[in-house]
């Protein structure tokens, strides 16, 4: 019954259902990546991002390679700003808005220096390419809570003066001619002392996973599906096949199986009308030629 399986046209059918499962399952499995990854990053934002601030002396090493499960980690440090190292960062929308970020050099009392982000602003409505006014950090010593954030890489693309492409260390501290650490850079939580007049502060890294899950489910179901439809469509090949042999068996007289597998029985000859009196009297007249 199902011989037509071994055939050119249905083996093609059967290789493109793989394919497609196969690229079903691929996708699938990217989707579960994804969400995993997903998972790391809200887990490192749950655990670090409102925890206790540690010292420079204890998070130094993560300034110079920052270890990915320490990202966000609160860090308190004490210095100066260089305003003269100050860069606004290009290209950096938040909540759908265009803008700029405020990253300053901050020199450390054990002589050290580390970047600091301390914030975002709009574009400007003034002066095309440059915001209206860009805050001045408190001068003075000053007390910085950051969170931790690895740097950015190089873009292959330029930026005008005072203003950088990427938070890129190593091309910052060309562009500075002093050292910087250059491992990671400091996302700014607070001041002490305040000023007035400050960048917008970030919000809070979302920590809703998405949608990765219900997309890698659908994907595998879509692949599990297109086998249904493959056996489904081969079910009714067959079905049809045996209806198409009954049918021929019935049209040359023959016996033919139903699909039970009993012997169908031959259709009965119609019963010819049997003519009225008046038809036979009227026959009867006409053959004579009345």
């Amino acid at each position: 019954m199902y011989r037509f399986l071994f055939s050119s046209k249905w083996l093609g059918y059967l290789l493109l259902a793989a394919v497609f499962a196969t690229g079903c399952v691929f996708l699938g499995r990217w989707q579960m990546d994804r969400r995993a990854e997903t998972l790391a990053e809200i887990q490192r934002v749950t655990s670090n991002y409102s925890a206790t601030p540690i010292t420079f002396a204890q998070a130094r090493e993560e300034f110079n390679q920052l270890d990915p499960s320490k990202e966000w980690t609160q860090v308190k440090l004490q210095g100066t700003y260089d305003v003269a190292g100050q860069r606004i960062v290009r290209n950096r929308p938040l909540n759908g808005q265009p803008g700029y970020e405020v990253v300053v050099p901050f020199k450390l009392v054990s002589g050290e220096t580390v970047v600091i982000d301390r914030g975002w602003l709009p574009i400007g409505n003034k002066t095309p390419g440059r915001p209206d006014s860009i805050p001045a950090p408190p001068s003075g010593k000053i007390t910085a809570v950051v969170r931790l954030k690895h740097g950015e890489p190089t873009l292959q693309r330029g930026a005008p003066e005072g203003q950088l492409a990427s938070i890129d260390l190593p091309t910052y501290a060309s562009e500075l001619g002093y050292p910087l650490l250059t491992g990671a850079y400091g996302q700014l939580a607070s001041e002490t002392p305040p000023v007035a007049d400050m960048p917008q502060p970030f919000p809070m890294p979302s920590v809703d996973e998405g949608t990765h899950l219900s997309y890698s489910l659908q994907w595998f179901a879509f692949g599990i599906l297109m086998f249904v439809g493959f056996g489904y469509a081969a079910r009714q090949q067959a079905r049809n096949a045996v209806m198409d042999a009954e049918d021929a068996e019935a049209l040359d007289g023959g016996p033919a199986l139903t699909a039970a597998g009993a012997r169908r029985r031959p259709p009965e000859p119609r019963k010819r009308k049997r003519p009225t009196a008046e038809e036979e009297e009227d026959a009867i007249l006409d053959a004579q030629g009345y």
